[in-house]
């Protein structure tokens, strides 16, 4: 979350820079505001990419099980050593797999939600849409709008 956090107060900051020229233009807006932490904790998409995250977590925990015992029961150090090099190789590639997995899904899911917010914003007629924990005052707030067509 902390790589999304970053996104969208760097995207506010732009928006805040155009926005500032739009003030000395005199140029009317209309702006809304979307708590996106709210959004992202309310969708049913996100639930169940954690709770399909935890299952992966879960599986991958109880087969370092297999391969502790699997290490144990090996006669010789020598091979406890190879067999632990070859297992080691082998979890590196189900956690890179697993974290690529949660990545590309991650990304989707956010995606969808920033589609959801920019159809929903231009439904209503709104110029600019910023990050609530960004906007110190003013702005329609479209959260609840939002999180029911997120989910």
């Amino acid at each position: 979350m902390n790589k999304k956090t970053l996104f969208i107060i760097a995207i506010a900051f732009c928006l805040g820079l155009t926005m500032n020229n739009w003030a000395i233009s005199n140029v009317p807006s209309k702006i809304a505001v979307v708590d996106i932490n709210a959004v992202v904790s309310q969708s049913s998409q996100v639930m169940a990419l954690k709770k399909e995250q935890t299952l992966k977590v879960e599986e991958l925990q109880k087969w370092l099980q297999v391969v502790r015992s699997d290490v144990e029961k090996q006669k010789t150090q020598e091979g406890k050593d190879k067999l632990t090099k070859k297992y080691d190789a082998e979890f590196v590639k189900k956690q890179q797999a697993l974290q690529k997995d949660y990545t590309e899904k991650l990304q989707k899911i956010d995606k969808d939600i920033t589609e959801v917010i920019a159809k929903e914003a231009n439904t209503q007629g709104y110029d600019v849409v910023l990050a609530k924990n960004v906007v110190l005052y003013g702005g329609d707030n479209i959260t609840g709008k939002i999180a029911k067509l997120v989910k």
